[in-house]
């Protein structure tokens, strides 16, 4: 799980690592290419992918900050690309199929997707975070179902369902999955308008049956 402890780096660290590190952000586009989008382009994505790297990377996984940095740096400018593409579907099979990540790599961007969404369910109120955690198997136990999981916490089905469904929309919640989303490239403008109109039908569906 991340170490929400650790303290953010100064300003003018960032600064001087991102000069340090700049040539990583060369290395991608001269390597993998920047699909259909400028170098200019592909080199402003890739230096904010540098940015959250920089911003998230912890040296006691025992990972390289190159390949760590690889992965945020490959994210941010395929998501660029996408944005700017006429035809999305068919550039992001292109990308797709060009820009191949080391294998290190992929597993590292498993591992950070994994540990963001720890992290995130950790932040939820102890009782909502406890039926997340037994309802998708977040933790050493298996998925519950609703009535295992009301019995083990001495709650009806019924009870159980509602907390959960109170504990999905305050994580689908742009304001809190942003960095999530961003990593599984569920961050578009659609996206959002989405995940805020299943909240605000859940609120309806709620004052209709008070």
């Amino acid at each position: 799980m991340i170490d929400c402890t650790r303290k953010p780096l100064t300003a003018q660290a960032v600064e001087q690592a991102m000069k340090e590190h700049d040539g990583l952000v060369h290395a991608f586009i001269q390597r993998q290419g920047g699909g259909d989008i400028s170098y200019e382009e592909a080199l402003q994505a890739g230096r904010i992918g540098l940015w959250h790297a920089l911003q998230g990377y912890d040296p006691a996984r025992g990972t390289a900050f190159s390949t760590y940095a690889w992965v945020a740096i490959y994210r941010r400018i395929h998501r660029r690309a996408k944005e700017l593409s006429p035809d999305t579907e068919v550039l992001s099979a292109e990308i797709a199929g060009s820009w191949v990540l080391p294998d290190p790599a992929r597993e590292l961007e498993k591992k950070l997707i994994q540990d963001v969404l720890h992290e995130l369910v950790g932040q939820l109120p102890k009782r909502l975070c406890q039926v997340v955690v037994g309802r998708f198997g977040l933790g050493a136990q298996p998925p519950c179902t609703l009535k295992e999981l009301g019995q083990e916490l001495g709650l009806s089905g019924e009870r159980v369902r509602q907390l959960e469904q109170d504990a999905l929309a305050w994580l689908r919640h742009p304001a809190h999955s942003w960095y999530l989303r961003h990593l599984t490239g569920k961050n578009t403008a659609v996206d959002y308008r989405r995940a805020l109109a299943q909240n605000a039908a859940l609120r309806r569906a709620r004052r209709k049956r008070r």
